[in-house]
């Protein structure tokens, strides 16, 4: 399975910092997951912007990301058609993980 790998900074000044935690900031989980989507969307197996949004059917966040951190994301096809699996890492440190795919419409 193909996959692609990205080099990613979070931003060192974003504003949810200030409540997330004051004096002790962290990345916030949805900050990771908008990183994430925001490749996929750009994925060259035809997952691109256009289309259904995606869901997220299984996430972990295993360790927290402190802001201005550098990550690695690799992006590969899951086992469904049209479903991505996703690694953060922070060197060799897993961060987060799951996989998302593009929302089904009920009939």
């Amino acid at each position: 399975m193909p996959e692609t790998l990205l080099h990613l900074q979070v931003p060192q000044d974003h504003p949810s910092y200030a409540g997330h935690f004051p004096g002790q900031p962290i990345v916030p989980g949805v900050m990771l997951l908008d990183l994430v989507l925001q490749a996929a969307e750009q994925w060259p197996q035809g997952l691109g912007p256009d289309g259904p949004p995606f869901e997220i059917p299984v996430c972990k966040f295993l360790q927290p990301v402190l802001p201005g951190a550098v990550l690695t994301l690799t992006l590969s096809e899951g086992a469904r058609a049209g479903a991505l699996n996703f690694r953060l890492q922070q060197g060799a440190q897993l961060v987060a993980s799951g996989s998302l795919r593009r929302a089904v419409s009920a009939p």
